[in-house]
């Protein structure tokens, strides 16, 4: 293609739109297969191609002869072979992902230049719904000061990505985003030269950790998606919203100044549920790289704005407020006598720099031009700036404070000085055995675990009541109960260092009784961070109801709870405000997919009702996964397909491990990841829902039959899982979660204990491991035998009609569908059959894979019948296209996956220590992880 700057400026709708996809494809596969050829030889270049055709020939043309000559080949490459060929349909999957974020990123220009109308999950296109609605201006922006949307980033073990790699990919994706510019010939050679370098250095970069990744390491890679993408698209979303509550009501946004309804949360180095290497000195070091990095930046935009605000008052006034800050500053320089705004700024640098190495920082690269004071809060140095904003808006200089000090006082609002909130986790069990050991030893109660939940209740609420502590620096206590207290006892010295906002939230794991609330009330107490005098806790008790029991409990702990006059106090200071956790991964490992998305929603309806009740607001925090089985899918649609009532402005959501790299590497993908959640919080939330008396009938008939399938769905699926003898077995021989378990992927086990039970399993690797062997069983099973047993239980033309009408009327159930649909579409039975070859009793491989293989099938049968066709993603062309253009090269990864597995469990102890065959089948995991995407 001569000029695809040409064919990209056209028109939606005009010539092959994804013909520039195709292109940038076919140039990233081509430079990859130059830098094979020249690091690894002809030869090595000739295999990979032969098996890339094979591979194609046996995807696309069904070619039996095709899979039986991939098979052999796969089977006889030697181990060097073999690492270079993973290592490059590697590669290509990860190249393959560069080449779609800037296809979206193109298509969304396209349309803008276009004209075209809102796209749904843009902001404008949620406000032009609100507008026809009739929802005012003011109420929008009422909403939005009240509002609070958290993405809240997690580190989880299936974060396969190295930052090195990830830095090499955002070259790639900036070098192949100016080729839509008008490049001149040397340019574009230019261009393409630099690609092919970067490519080379993808080549010659280690993909694999060797050493196991630690919770310093983790915080380090989350903070890299600050530096590429928050730190300037978070406020940009910000200004994109306020222009397009102008566009849509034809008046300024005002009173949005203040405004902070979209922060960033973090669970890295707060999160110690199941992971020992969390403790209060990871969340020391988390709070000061926290701190280093949002000062770096502020520290660069104030040396910057020192350059570009160079207004001198011998050409235009400025305010009495400006002058006086500069006057404050250490700088004295009679060249800058008449540019306040400089020497203003330049005290603005000299007060950060102080506070900054106050705070932990070390390493300020360019040093202050005098002394100054340090800041005593973030909200000081906003008023500083905004100073400096003040005196442009009223000397004709209103216009020099768009390029940079406007978003300069943005982030300062929504980022202060401690970045993210740092969220403290910790499972309910832990805090227990701690309290039972305080009581022990105070002499209050001797064996506190024993005691009935009753008992528990009144024990706890006497215990805050009393005005001494249980704790005592004149006993000894264990290693556990000595680490949780200092744990505490450090976020709230914390808070006080970097203000209120750095730490506020501790949710509780496995929260199955009111007693678990209380307990961490009660620790609070202990270290200072609750006091009874005051009614008020600093860290919000936040519940976490993960299994299918606790769910189904949930909005009855919390009407328990809310009613304790202890706990109603708190709440009022919280401003009359409860947040609650919604697990979705471990509900889903507990009781399917079908059961756990039910389960989810009827929580969600009861605690509305609980809560509304109570006049208290409820603040629900999703715990989402990246793959469907973890509650994944599109955020936009997952959000607007929630019960009314659940999205009041108020929503925090996980982003988890390897979707962080998705969502947010690319900072254009990133500011439209952001955009989204603000549009589905707006639409969610302000959309009329009460005068709907259409649907408030279909519910009433949609609601009893999704209980009917869910009931069923559960059976299915628990019968499967937890009733089969051997699954277990099967499980750990047909998927890689073994290997998985050795990779090192993250700081925390891949189990809570030291078993192969199911229970004991991390729902992540769970999960992660049915992606890697292409069965992507969480995402769809139980869904088959619950229809085909409900329709074939009544009439069934009148049932399968009530079934369509659910998914065309009922988002919930339209949501559920199209992310069943995604993964059954990424599901693959003749691979997964290759994995069960693995398996080496013939006797259960055969009786459970046969199993998998017929639900799989009547799910597949039923999804069209509800559906009304047996295509895959025919409302998602665009996937359905990526997934055309890589599976082919995907597949030759599970299969030299499975070779390679067999090599590895074949091998004696002695024998396993060879670190090619171990490199190969990480390789491969990264490989695959990278070509599924959401749902890997």
């Amino acid at each position: 293609m001569d000029n695809p700057a040409a064919l990209n400026s056209q028109p939606p709708g005009n010539v092959d739109k994804d013909a520039p996809l195709k292109e940038d494809i076919r140039l990233l596969g081509r430079l990859l297969g130059d830098v094979l050829r020249d690091q690894e030889g002809e030869a090595v270049f000739d295999l990979v191609e032969t098996i890339r055709q094979t591979a194609v020939r046996f995807r696309r043309e069904d070619d039996q002869e095709a899979g039986s000559e991939l098979k052999t080949l796969l089977s006889t490459l030697s181990r060097e072979e073999t690492n270079s060929v993973v290592r490059a349909f590697s590669y290509f999957s990860h190249l393959a992902n560069i080449a779609e974020d800037q296809h979206h990123i193109r298509r969304r220009r396209a349309h803008l230049l276009a004209g075209s109308k809102p796209q749904p999950s843009s902001v404008a296109y949620a406000l032009t719904r609100l507008k026809d609605a009739g929802v005012a201006q003011d109420t929008v922006e009422g909403f939005l000061r009240d509002a609070l949307i958290a993405p809240v980033l997690t580190a989880h073990p299936t974060e396969v990505q190295r930052k090195s790699t990830l830095d090499a990919e955002h070259d790639i994706a900036r070098l192949l985003a100016e080729r839509d510019l008008p490049l001149t010939p040397k340019e574009r050679a230019r261009n393409l030269q630099l690609l092919q370098a970067r490519i080379a250095t993808l080549w010659q970069t280690r993909m694999l950790r060797y050493e196991k990744l630690t919770v310093a390491d983790e915080i380090e890679n989350a903070l890299s998606y600050y530096r590429t993408t928050f730190l300037r698209e978070l406020p940009a979303v910000y200004d994109d919203v306020e222009e397009e509550i102008a566009a849509q009501y034809g008046a300024a946004a005002h009173g949005l100044d203040d405004a902070a309804y979209m922060q960033m949360g973090s669970w890295i180095g707060g999160d110690r549920d199941g992971n020992p290497n969390v403790n209060a000195a990871t969340m020391q070091r988390a709070l000061v790289r926290h701190s280093t990095t949002i000062f770096d930046f502020y520290l660069d935009e104030v040396h910057a704005l020192g350059a570009e605000l160079s207004p001198s008052t011998l050409l235009v006034a400025a305010s009495p407020a400006l002058l006086a800050l500069a006057d404050a500053s250490p700088d004295h320089s009679p060249h800058r006598s008449d540019e306040p705004y400089r020497r203003a700024l330049i005290g603005v640098y000299a007060r950060l720099a102080s506070t900054a190495r106050e705070l932990g920082a070390t390493n300020i690269l360019r040093k202050e031009v005098g002394h100054a004071d340090a800041y005593r809060n973030a909200s000081e140095f906003r008023a500083e700036l905004q100073v400096l904003v003040d005196s442009l808006n009223e000397n004709h200089g209103a216009i020099l404070a768009v390029p940079r000090l406007n978003g300069l006082v943005r982030a300062a609002r929504i980022f202060g000085f401690h970045l993210a909130s740092l969220d403290m986790r910790q499972s309910s069990d832990v805090h227990e055995k701690v309290l039972a050991e305080l009581f022990a030893r105070a002499g209050v109660e001797s064996d506190y675990a024993a005691l009935g939940e009753a008992a528990k209740v009144k024990l706890l609420l006497d215990e805050l009541a009393q005005p001494r502590l249980l704790y005592t620096p004149y006993e000894s206590y264990s290693d556990v109960t000595n680490s949780e207290l200092q744990i505490l006892r450090t976020a709230r010295e914390i808070r006080k260092r970097y203000g209120t906002r750095a730490i506020r939230n501790y949710i509780i794991s496995h929260t199955e009784e009111v007693s678990d609330l209380l307990e961490v009330l009660l620790l609070q107490k202990e270290t200072g961070l609750f006091r009874p005098s005051e009614k008020k806790s600093d860290a919000m008790v936040i519940p976490l109801f993960e299994t299918i029991p606790d769910l189904q409990r949930a909005a009855e702990i919390m009407n328990t709870w809310m009613a304790l006059p202890i706990v109603a106090d708190v709440i009022e200071h919280q401003g009359r405000l409860q947040e609650v956790m919604l697990g979705y991964s471990d509900s889903n490992k507990d009781g399917g997919f079908l059961t756990s998305n039910w389960e989810l929603y009827q929580a969600e309806l009861k605690l509305v009702k609980v809560f509304a009740d109570a006049n208290v607001k409820l603040r629900l925090f999703h715990g989402r996964g990246g793959t469907v089985g973890r509650g994944g899918g599109p955020s936009y649609d997952a959000i607007l397909a929630q019960p009314p009532g659940t999205v009041n402005g108020q929503i925090r959501l996980t982003e988890q491990g390897e979707i962080i790299s998705s969502k947010f590497s690319n900072p254009e993908i990133g500011r439209r990841n952001l955009e989204l959640l603000v549009a589905a919080t707006l639409e969610a939330g302000l959309m009329p829902h009460d005068a709907d008396r259409d649907q408030i009938e279909r519910l009433s008939r949609f609601e009893p039959v999704m209980a009917e399938l869910s009931q069923r769905a559960y059976k299915a699926y628990r019968d499967l899982v937890y009733e089969t003898p051997g699954f277990t077995d099967y499980f750990f021989a047909a998927t890689p979660i073994a290997e998985i378990a050795e990779l090192n992927l993250g700081s925390r086990p891949a189990s809570r204990k030291s078993t192969r039970r199911i229970e004991d399993l991390r729902a992540i690797p769970w999960g992660f491991s049915w992606g890697q062997c292409r069965l992507l069983l969480p995402g769809w099973f139980g869904f088959g035998a619950a229809v085909s047993g409900w329709l074939a239980e009544g009439n069934r033309d009148e049932r399968l009609a009530l079934l369509r009408e659910m998914g065309q009327h009922w988002p919930f159930f339209a949501t559920l569908l199209s992310n069943m649909d995604m993964v059954l579409a990424k599901t693959d039975l003749a691979l997964a059959s290759r994995y069960a070859e693995l398996v080496p009793d013939a006797e259960l491989r055969e009786r459970i894979f046969k199993r998998i293989s017929a639900e799989y099938a009547e799910t597949l049968r039923c999804l069209a019948l509800v559906t009304g066709t047996d295509e895959r993603l025919v409302n998602n062309p665009l996937l359905a296209r990526s997934i055309q253009n890589r599976f082919a090269y995907l597949d030759p990864l599970n299969h030299l996956q499975v070779e390679l597995i067999q090599r590895h469990r074949s091998l004696s102890a002695e024998q396993k220590v060879d670190e090619r065959v171990h490199r190969g089948i990480h390789l491969s995991i990264n490989g695959v992880a990278a070509g599924l995407r959401n749902t890997g």
